[in-house]
């Protein structure tokens, strides 16, 4: 029997109304502002709260392949599986950019069974909060070349904006343009750029907002260049707080929406991983807490990436305490990782898989050092044989590891329950959560730390213009933000060819950026890109639409 692709198993799913929805977790009508039958924006100011705040279930993986580890889709089928079992619980995901969405990626949902839906929409603008991020970041540009043309009153350097302009696509050809070009009437020409919407700072301070005056505040604070005499330049030097703050006023309410099996979903913000901090919004995960008993969330890429991210910048920042973690893993994805070309992971390998689960057990012990038990997803895909199956289990059996075989993307829930019943005993016992590094280390150290505990690399070496940017940073009271590292998701190390487990490595930085508004130092390694390009046959090539509208080859 042929398998139904994703968008066809959404298509075929029946949507409940989005205010039966909401009253699974006693959100009033009149907390609701609905997008249709089937999506909302949540006002957060009308909702009723538990008494006590729910508990956060963290989904993280191994480090990804090309072959796809359905991290979302585990994300998902684990809520799912929570639901079926009678627990009052929410997922919060982040939306998926139109980037990566037409670049090699398609869609960002789940899959198969365990999928959040209406699929189209949330794929293809949702609710129109990626389009005000991307505006409100384009209007902080066109206020600072506006300040420029009409006198520079704060004495801005126009060769040290660090501003640049966004777009949701993937636009290689937009990664550093000339602007204020063609006479005085044009403005001040200047050398500019542009990252991807989910790169600005903008996206980064929406997720990490707890409501409209702290977004105020953080807006505020964005660093955008410096003047001649090397000061930095704030949004609140130019005035125009209100205003950016004004354009996020409904993208800043999260979006409930639900999962082919109806257990309420918020889907909020977006940033990658790879490059920014990669979680949801604080206040969609926050909401869910407020709402449900077991908020199950994800963070981008492998542990080394979104997880820790999730740990020492958003977990910080929100002030809560993870719960459970689970990695997610497959065999298809440490069989690459031994070596296995994609090409050849449908034949049965075990030696292969014993080279590289390597790299699952660096990042079962990463999640350790977080005081927290880490619970491996193994999620099944239909060419992983019994041999290969066992051996992974035995590999968790001798490791003292827990480990539940998840087949959520072709039985949904039903497919999740030995996971979800790991998680309920984690989550029953006490854990003992830490942070990384403390705030008061110096900006190198916790770089160090990052690359020495999670990464397991030997040393850390800064360019020139990273070292100065260091002492600069140091001088303007910023070194007690903390660090949020731009790295390939490919590998543990800043050379995406490295798979498994590499250690003894160096990882260089090559500039830092102070996202001021954000309350992090991005800090670039390797020849990672805050705007990416699109692949030679991009994942565009299968889209259209049908004949009565709806979408074609997202999935």
């Amino acid at each position: 029997m042929a398998h139904l692709s994703d968008l066809e198993i959404a298509n075929n799913a029946t949507l409940k109304p989005i205010t039966e929805i909401a009253q699974k977790v006693n959100i009033e009508e009149d907390a609701l502002e609905q997008y249709g039958k089937y999506k909302a924006k949540v006002d957060i100011n009308k909702i009723n709260k538990n008494k006590e705040k729910g508990k956060v279930v963290l989904v993280t993986a191994m480090s990804p392949t090309p072959a796809g580890e359905g991290k979302s889709t585990v994300t998902v089928g684990l809520a799912d599986a929570l639901n079926g079992l009678k627990k009052k619980v929410m997922v919060a995901l982040r939306e998926p950019a139109l980037g990566p969405t037409f670049g090699i990626k398609g869609g960002a949902t789940g899959g198969g069974y365990a999928q959040v839906l209406p699929m189209e929409d949330i794929n293809l603008h949702f609710n129109g909060d990626f389009h005000a991020i991307t505006t409100a970041n384009n209007a902080l540009s066109a206020f600072i070349d506006n300040h420029m043309h009409h006198g520079n009153e704060l004495d801005i350097d126009q060769r040290r904006i660090e501003w640049k302009r966004v777009l949701d696509m993937n636009d290689r050809a937009l990664r550093q343009i000339n602007v204020g070009l063609g006479g005085p009437t044009q403005g001040i020409p200047r050398e500019d750029g542009f990252n991807i919407t989910v790169a600005s700072e903008i996206m980064a301070i929406l997720c990490l907002a707890t409501g409209i005056n702290d977004l105020r505040t953080k807006i505020s604070e964005i660093t955008i260049g410096y003047t001649k005499s090397r000061k930095p330049v704030t949004v609140a030097d130019l005035q125009v707080e209100g205003a950016l703050t004004m354009i996020l006023k409904d993208a800043i309410k999260p979006n409930l929406v639900q999962t082919i099996e109806g257990t309420p979903a918020l889907v909020h913000g977006g940033p990658f991983a790879n490059i920014a901090h990669g979680c949801n919004s604080i206040l969609a995960t926050e909401t869910a807490r407020d709402l449900a008993d077991i908020v199950v969330t994800e963070a981008g890429f492998g542990s080394d990436l979104g997880a820790e991210k999730f740990m020492n910048i958003k977990a910080r920042e929100a002030g809560f305490e993870p719960s459970a973690v689970v990695v997610v893993a497959t065999i298809r994805a440490l069989k690459m990782h031994g070596g296995v070309p994609k090409d050849d992971l449908q034949t049965e390998n075990v030696e292969a898989l014993k080279q590289g689960i390597v790299n699952l057990e660096r990042h079962v012990d990463n999640v350790k050092k977080y005081g927290v038990e880490p619970v491996v997803a193994l999620n099944a895909f239909i060419h992983d044989t019994d041999a290969e199956t066992e051996f992974v289990q035995q590999w968790a059996k001798d490791k003292g590891v827990r480990l539940a075989l998840t087949e959520v993307w072709e039985k949904g829930g039903a497919g999740g329950e030995v996971l979800a019943q790991n998680v309920l005993e984690v989550i029953d016992e006490p854990q003992s959560f830490k942070h990384l590094y403390d705030l008061d280390l110096p900006l190198e150290d916790k770089i160090e730390t990052i690359v020495k505990e999670i990464y397991g690399g030997k040393s850390v070496s800064f360019t020139n213009k990273a070292q100065k940017q260091l002492a600069s940073f140091k001088e303007n009271g910023w070194d007690k933000y903390p660090v949020c590292m731009a790295k390939t998701q490919y590998s543990f190390s800043d050379d995406q060819t490295q798979l498994g487990a590499p250690s003894d490595f160096e990882i260089t930085i090559r500039e830092l950026e102070a996202k001021t508004g954000a309350g992090f130092i991005v800090a670039l390694t390797g020849a990672i890109m805050t705007m990416p390009g699109l692949p030679k046959k991009p994942a565009a090539l299968n889209m259209d639409v049908t004949d009565d509208g709806h979408a074609k080859g997202l999935f």
